[in-house]
């Protein structure tokens, strides 16, 4: 089963500043405009293995009812 998207709302309930995300994203190589209009696939976040970026993933997890 895959990921589910995250999403600049899950970003936002965590209470993630925007412009950290922004520069997380550029660091890491991943596409913040896909993030802001279609979300990101869970499972590159996960590739990360930053613990805020699996902070969101979990988030997304728990919302798709998984």
């Amino acid at each position: 089963m895959s990921e589910p998207r995250v999403h600049v709302r899950h970003m936002r309930a965590l209470g993630y500043c925007l412009r950290g995300c922004r520069a997380f994203y550029a660091a890491h190589g991943l596409d913040w405009r896909q993030c802001l209009h279609e979300g990101t696939p869970g499972e590159q976040l996960a590739a990360t293995g930053d613990a805020m970026a699996l902070k969101l993933l979990d988030l997304a997890r728990r919302e798709a009812g998984r």
